[in-house]
C-alpha cells in the first residue's frame, strides 16, 4: 500500500467535530475512529452520510467541520478534485481554522490548477506570514506556471501491460544491469486477499512481477512466486545487489488501532521468495519505516519514516546493513523538509531519487533527484514535466541508461495510481556537409577526420557525391580534416553547443587541386596600383592558413590582368600585384622559400570552368577569354569577360619542402 496515504493523523478537525454538540451520535463516533486509524475510504463514506443529513441552517457550522474532515480524507486518498471541493464547502460554511485555506490552496494546486492555488496561498499568507507550507507551494505554483512549455527531453508513457483498474505502484528492477525483471505493487482484482482494505477501498496490495521474453518483449505480470504474498498490504519492494534478498513494505493491521507499516524481508530460493520476516530497525512500535530502497553495493538501506529526530513530516533515513549498530542517520536538511520525502532510490553512492511534497514543484508529490556535492550537502533538483505532473509522481527505478518506470495517479480522478515508463533518448548532434573542388564539383574519395577535445576521433570517406555525416557530442570542441588525392588539405574547427536538444551542425570543406591553378577570390587593389586594400585581408589569411594546412607544399602567386593597356604595363603591374600578396603571407609567418611571385599580365587569359559557367550562363565551359573572343561580345559581356581575367591564383609548385 501507499506508504503515503495512512501516517499524518491531523486532530483540528476531530476535536472540533466532538466538541459540537449538533454532531455528537454513533456515526460521527464511527467516522472518527476510522479516521484516527488511518481507514479514509471507510470514513469519508460515513462523514458524508452526516454531511448529507445536516441540512438545517442551525447546522452550517457542523456542515463546515464535516466538510472539512471530508477533504482531509480525500487528501490521504490522492483525490485532488474532491478534496478542494470539500475545503472549499468547509470554507463557504465558516470552518473555524484558517487551515482549510492552506488545504485548499494544496489540493488546487495537485488539480494544476494554478492561478486558483496562488490566490488560496496567498490569503491564507495574509493570515500567516510565516507559513513555511505555504510559502513553498506559491513557490511551486508559480514555478509551475513558468516552467509550461518548457518540459525536459524525457519521453513518458503508461506501461499499459502493467496496470489494471485498481492501483499499481513502485516497480522496481531485481537486476538493474539486465533490466529484464520487474516487481511492483498491485492492488488488482486477483491478489491474495479477499478483504478490501478500509483505508483505500481496494483490495490490500501483493507483490506482481514481469519478465521479458527472448525477444526483448515484457510479458503479462504475474504473482511473485513463494510465501511472500499475503492478505496484508505488501507494499514498496527493493533487492539485494544479488537479487536474493527481498525488502518490502507490509502495513501493520490490528483491530482498533492505526495502521502503521513495517519493513519486512523475504529470501529467494528456487526462484520462490520465502515467508517474509521482520527486519528490525527501531524498538520505537509507534513510528512507521517503509519504502526500502538498497544501494548498488549493498551497503546502505535507505527508508522513509516519520519517526522523533526529523524535519517533520516524513523523512528519508538510511542504516547502514552491515553494521546497523548507531548507523542509523537522518539525510538531513538538504533532502528534508518539514513536508514528506518518500520512495526513495539510491542510483550511486552519490546519487538519490526519492519523492517530495515538501519541495517546490508541480502539485502533490513530485519526483526529485539529489547529487552529492564535494562540500557534503547534496544538489537537489527538480525532474521536470513530463515525468512530473501536478498530482502525485513517485516510486522511480532506473534500468539501462536513462530509462526506466516510476508510479504516478495523473489523470485519475479517483486517485488511483499506474504505471509510466520513461526514456531520455540520446541527443541527436550530427555534423554534416559537402567536400568540393573550387569549381564546386565532388571530390572522389575525400577523407575526414573529425577530433573532439573530449578524446573522441572518428574518420570516414565521403560519399560520391562529395557528403558526408558524423555524430557529435555536445558541448564538445573539435577540429575537423578533410584531404584526397591530388588536393590540398582543409581544415575547419568548431565547437558544438551545450544545449540539450537536438542539433545539426553543417561544415563544407572546398579542396584547392594540386594540379590546376586556384583563383584566390576577394584580392583587391586600387586602379593603377599595386597596393592590397583592406578588405582583401580576410581572404589572405585563408590562404595563409592553406599554407599552415599543407606545411610539405611550395607554390607560385600569380597575377593576370585584362587585355587593356600594353603588355609591357601589364607585366609590371601584375608583377608587383603578386608580390604584395607574398609580402602579406611572409608577414604573417609563411616562409619566404615556400613562396614565389610571377606577374603574367594578359598573357593568359582564363578558361571558363564549370563553375564560371553557372556563374555567367552567357558563357560555357571551355571558352577561353582572349582579346579576340572579348571584341566579339557585347559592351555588358566584355566588361565581366575582362573582370574574370582580372585575377590572383596561385598553383601548387612541389609537395615534398622539407620543413626541417
Amino acid at each position: 500500500m501507499r506508504f503515503t496515504k495512512n501516517i499524518i493523523i491531523l486532530l483540528t478537525g476531530v476535536i472540533l467535530l466532538a466538541a459540537l454538540p449538533g454532531c455528537r451520535g454513533p456515526k460521527l463516533a464511527t467516522a472518527n475512529e476510522q479516521f484516527d486509524r488511518g481507514e479514509y475510504f471507510e470514513a469519508q463514506k460515513t462523514y458524508r452520510k452526516i454531511y448529507n443529513k445536516l441540512t438545517k441552517r442551525e447546522e452550517r457550522p457542523q456542515r463546515g467541520v464535516v466538510a472539512y474532515q471530508m477533504g482531509l480524507c480525500y487528501e490521504k486518498l490522492g483525490m485532488s478534485a474532491r478534496a478542494s471541493s470539500a475545503f472549499a464547502n468547509a470554507i463557504r460554511y465558516n470552518y473555524p481554522d484558517s487551515t482549510a485555506i492552506l488545504k485548499m490552496a494544496r489540493s488546487l494546486q495537485e488539480e494544476g490548477k494554478y492561478p486558483q492555488a496562488i490566490k488560496a496561498y496567498e490569503d491564507y499568507l495574509e493570515l500567516d506570514p510565516k507559513s513555511e507550507v505555504a510559502m513553498t507551494g506559491l513557490s511551486g505554483c508559480r514555478w509551475a506556471v513558468n516552467q509550461k512549455g518548457n518540459p525536459t527531453r524525457y519521453v513518458v508513457r503508461q506501461a499499459k501491460l502493467f496496470n489494471s483498474r485498481r492501483s499499481d505502484f513502485s516497480p522496481m528492477f531485481i537486476d538493474r544491469e539486465a533490466a529484464d525483471v520487474i516487481y511492483f505493487t498491485t492492488t488488482n482484482e486477483k491478489v491474495t486477499g479477499e478483504k478490501k482494505s478500509e483505508i483505500t477501498g481496494m483490495k490490500k496490495g501483493d507483490i506482481w512481477m514481469s519478465r521479458k521474453n527472448e525477444k526483448g518483449e515484457w510479458q503479462r505480470p504475474e504473482p511473485a512466486e513463494g510465501e511472500l504474498n499475503t492478505e496484508m498490504d505488501e507494499g514498496t519492494c527493493s533487492f539485494s545487489p544479488d537479487g536474493s534478498t527481498m525488502y518490502i513494505s507490509r502495513a501493520r493491521r490490528e483491530p482498533n488501532a492505526a495502521t502503521s507499516v513495517e519493513i519486512f524481508t523475504s529470501q529467494r530460493s528456487d526462484a520462490k521468495w520465502s515467508a517474509p520476516a521482520k527486519f528490525e530497525i527501531l524498538e520505537d512500535t509507534i513510528s512507521a519505516v517503509g519504502h526500502p530502497a538498497v544501494s548498488p553495493d549493498g551497503k546502505w538501506l535507505y527508508f522513509a519514516s516519520d519517526m522523533p529526530g526529523g524535519s517533520g513530516g516524513k523523512d528519508i533515513w538510511r542504516i547502514n546493513l552491515l553494521d546497523k549498530q548507531g548507523s542509523l542517520e537522518n539525510m538531513g536538511e538538504f533532502i528534508n523538509t518539514p513536508g514528506d520525502e518518500m520512495f526513495p532510490y539510491a542510483r550511486t553512492d552519490s546519487i538519490l531519487y526519492f519523492a517530495s511534497d515538501g519541495h517546490p514543484g508541480f502539485g502533490g508529490l513530485d519526483l526529485f533527484k539529489a547529487t552529492l556535492t564535494p562540500s557534503g550537502g547534496w544538489k537537489v533538483e527538480n525532474m521536470g514535466q513530463p515525468v512530473n505532473s501536478a498530482a502525485d509522481d513517485f516510486g522511480i527505478t532506473f534500468g539501462k541508461g536513462e530509462s526506466g518506470f516510476f508510479s504516478s495517479n495523473r489523470g485519475d480522478g479517483r486517485g488511483y495510481d499506474h504505471i509510466y515508463s520513461f526514456i531520455l533518448p540520446d541527443l541527436e548532434i550530427w555534423i554534416s556537409g559537402w567536400v568540393l573542388d573550387r569549381d564546386e564539383e565532388p571530390v572522389p574519395n575525400a577523407v575526414i577526420r573529425i577530433i573532439g577535445k573530449d578524446g573522441s576521433n572518428q574518420k570516414a570517406v565521403a560519399r560520391p557525391d562529395g557528403s558526408f555525416r558524423f555524430p557529435l557530442q555536445r558541448g564538445v570542441q573539435y577540429v575537423m580534416l578533410a584531404g584526397a588525392k591530388g588536393y590540398l588539405n582543409a581544415k575547419q574547427e568548431f565547437t558544438s553547443d551545450s544545449a540539450e536538444e537536438d542539433a545539426e551542425y553543417n561544415v563544407d570543406f572546398i579542396l584547392a587541386s594540386i594540379n590546376k591553378p586556384v583563383v584566390i577570390d576577394n584580392i583587391f587593389y586600387d586602379f593603377d596600383k599595386a597596393s592590397l586594400r583592406p578588405e582583401s585581408k580576410e581572404a589572405l589569411d585563408e590562404m595563409a592558413q592553406v599554407m599552415r594546412d599543407n606545411p610539405n607544399i611550395t607554390i607560385e602567386m600569380a597575377s593576370h590582368t585584362d587585355r587593356m593597356g600594353s603588355e609591357e604595363y601589364n607585366i609590371n603591374l601584375s608583377g608587383r600585384r603578386a608580390k604584395s600578396v607574398i609580402d602579406y603571407l611572409i608577414s604573417v609567418g609563411i616562409k619566404a622559400d615556400r613562396l614565389q611571385w610571377q606577374g603574367y599580365g594578359k598573357s593568359r587569359p582564363k578558361t571558363i570552368t564549370k563553375k564560371l559557367a553557372r556563374l555567367y550562363p552567357q558563357f560555357k565551359e571551355g571558352d577561353v577569354l582572349t582579346p579576340e573572343f572579348i571584341e566579339a561580345l557585347s559592351e555588358e559581356d566584355a566588361a565581366v569577360a575582362d573582370q574574370i581575367n582580372r585575377r590572383t591564383e596561385f598553383q601548387v609548385l612541389s609537395i615534398d619542402y622539407d620543413l626541417y
